[in-house]
Order: C-alpha cells, then structure tokens, then sequence
C-alpha cells in the first residue's frame, strides 16, 4: 500500500486496502468526526477536512433544515454516517446527508444496513480542492437519488437518471429549490449575520410557487 500524500488537499490516497483493513480503520475511528474514509474496490481516501469546508457543510446543513421546515417536510439527518456494502465493495461518509423521500422506511432506525435500508435520498459533497477519488460513481452505484455539490463555481444538483448523474436547474428532493438560489444564499451566509441570514431563507421559502 504505497502512500500518495496531498498536503494542500489534507487527502491521502492508498492503493490494494483489502475490505477487512477498510473495516478495521472504520472501527478504530468509530465516532470521532475525522478522519473520513472512501472506499472503492481497493482504492482508500483519507480525508481530513478544512474549518472552511466544515463551516460550508453546517451551513448547508442548517439551509437543508431550515427549508424543509418552512416546507413542511420531515426530515432526518445522518450527518457524516458511514455508508457501504461489502457486496458493492463501496464505502462513503458524505458531508451532509438527509433522508426525505425514504424517511418513513428508517422510522426508529439509527444503524442502518443499506442491504436492507433504502440510501439517503439527499448527499452533500462539498469540493473545495478536488477529491483524490472520485464519489459519484459509489453513489451512484449505491443508489442515492441526489447530490449537492458545492465548488468553486457554486452549487450544483445531480439526480440520478439510468445509472447516471445528470445536473438539473431543481431540487427533486426539496422539490423546486433552484440551485442558483441556494448559491446566492450560501454566499450571503459569509457576510450577513447567522440570524438576518435564517430570516431571510425562511421569507424566501414563502415565496416559492406552491408545489404541485
């Protein structure tokens, strides 16, 4: 397992991680909030991620939140969760993850087994130094119906059509949320103070066209 280290990105990447190794770390580090670990078919990512990149994901965290509230969806969050299946041989721990959709099918539920549970119907992957491995694929292979991605450009929806992942102008999920509108919101959320912020999603969210 030769080791290719990635200071700026605090990433390293190792190379022929049996399953058993992956379980062993996964169970040493049992919860604590770093390191994270991705998995793909021998591939191990360990991750250690930025204030910056923390503060982005409890904002877009809280955002997710907020507007369901107002929208009057339920909702459950399971954070930074590992997620796998040894059958898959994939594993991931998201930024953000939300359970909408599916909610009722985990009611009661805190270990979840994705041979039985449906996945998270929302993942957040926040992509501020480019991943060493790259996660849409163990996504999708592990079935999650949507990605936030947040870059350098903005924020970004995929939803998962046929096995792939296809950008689309609106949440499915928080059905009609506009990407472009939760760019210009995490944005603002640098400046404004957290408290005007949450003012100001929760009226926008009232003037969003009903859903049909």
């Amino acid at each position: 397992m030769a080791p290719v280290l990635s200071p700026p990105a605090q990433r390293i990447m190792l190379h022929n991680v049996p399953w058993a190794i992956y379980q062993s770390l996964l169970t040493a580090q049992r919860d604590c909030s770093v390191p994270r670990f991705t998995y793909d078919r021998g591939q191990l990512e360990i991750m250690s991620p930025s204030a910056a990149h923390e503060e982005l994901k409890d904002t877009m965290t809280l955002f997710v939140n907020t507007v369901a509230e107002e929208m009057v969806i339920n909702t459950r969050s399971f954070g930074s969760t590992t997620f796998q299946r040894e059958d898959l041989q994939r594993g991931f721990e998201p930024d953000g993850c939300f359970y909408i959709q599916s909610v009722a099918l985990i009611a009661g539920k805190t270990d979840l087994d994705l041979t039985e549970d449906p996945p998270p119907d929302l993942v957040i992957e926040i992509d501020l130094s480019h991943p060493s491995l790259p996660k849409f694929p163990i996504f999708a292979q592990l079935g999650i119906s949507e990605v936030w991605r947040w870059d350098r450009t903005g924020l970004h929806i995929f939803r998962l059509m046929r096995g792939q992942y296809v950008e689309r102008p609106t949440s499915g999920a928080l059905p009609g949320i506009p990407a472009t509108d939760i760019t210009g919101f995490l944005d603002e959320s640098r400046t404004l103070d957290r408290l005007a912020w949450l003012r100001r999603v929760r009226a926008w969210v009232h003037t969003l066209p009903p859903i049909t």
